[in-house]
């Protein structure tokens, strides 16, 4: 099952750079409408208001664009759940696929357009709910995480061993994520008027990630005497009164 989303997973990230290749090079032009801007810079942004400027077919292609993000996300969410059974599968099976697909498409960039030229390289993220920015390392670092994570949940929920959460680990791992997003959207309101982006919250990041790990790993199964102690779901059971 992992090997099937790691190859979809990876196919897609390139279907995903295949887009970004032709969307630079329509949206190239534009961009030279306003900015004397060189090869392969992604800021300032079009801003919506010069996008109408321009007519209202582009505004109708923004509109194409953010509905391809959301394509994109029910298409991972469903290669997950056709390969899984159980509503804590399919959570590890979409963030397994979600890292290597994110992964894999800053590699196949790389490939076919020669970006970005370092992992410091701003990049636009997502557009919604409002535009993600930040250097290509923090994307990276989450998709390496959630590759890691999503591996070692299926890898214990095949073998009998899932992770114990629990409420409050279910909150540090929620917390985690929205303070990385948080790091991410922080600057939205400059960078979607036409900005070039300041400066990235490192700190902010850096905090989310090690809370979201820390809740994480705070799930593992702990060991007593060595072993390894089973939850009650994935101890054997037998019937009540005999065998």
């Amino acid at each position: 099952m992992m090997a099937g989303l790691a190859l979809f997973a990876i196919a897609f990230g390139y279907v995903e750079a295949a887009v970004v290749a032709y969307l630079r090079s329509m949206y190239a032009p534009l961009r030279a409408h306003y900015y004397s801007a060189t090869a392969g810079d992604l800021f300032p942004l079009l801003s919506v208001e010069q996008l109408r400027a321009l007519g209202p077919e582009y505004v109708a292609r923004l509109k194409i664009e953010l509905g391809r993000e959301l394509a994109t996300l029910l298409m991972l969410a469903g290669a997950a759940v056709a390969a899984t059974r159980r509503p804590r599968e399919w959570l590890a099976a979409f963030v397994l696929c979600f890292g290597i697909w994110d992964l894999s498409f800053y590699v196949f960039l790389k490939l076919l357009l020669g970006w970005p030229a370092s992992l410091l390289t701003w990049d636009i993220l997502f557009l919604l709910p409002a535009p993600w920015v930040g250097p290509v390392l923090a994307p990276v670092l989450v998709s390496i995480s959630m590759i890691g994570a999503g591996w070692i949940a299926l890898g214990r929920e095949h073998a009998g061993r899932p992770l114990h959460m629990g409420a409050a680990g279910w909150c540090g791992v929620w917390l985690g994520g929205a303070l990385v997003f948080a790091a991410f959207v922080a600057d939205f309101r400059n960078t979607a008027s036409g900005g070039n982006p300041n400066a990235f919250h490192w700190w902010l990041f850096g905090v989310g990630e090690l809370v979201a790990l820390g809740a994480f790993a705070a799930g593992m199964p702990r060991r007593r005497g060595g072993a390894t102690t089973p939850s009650a779901s994935s101890a054997p059971s037998e019937p009540r009164g005999g065998k």
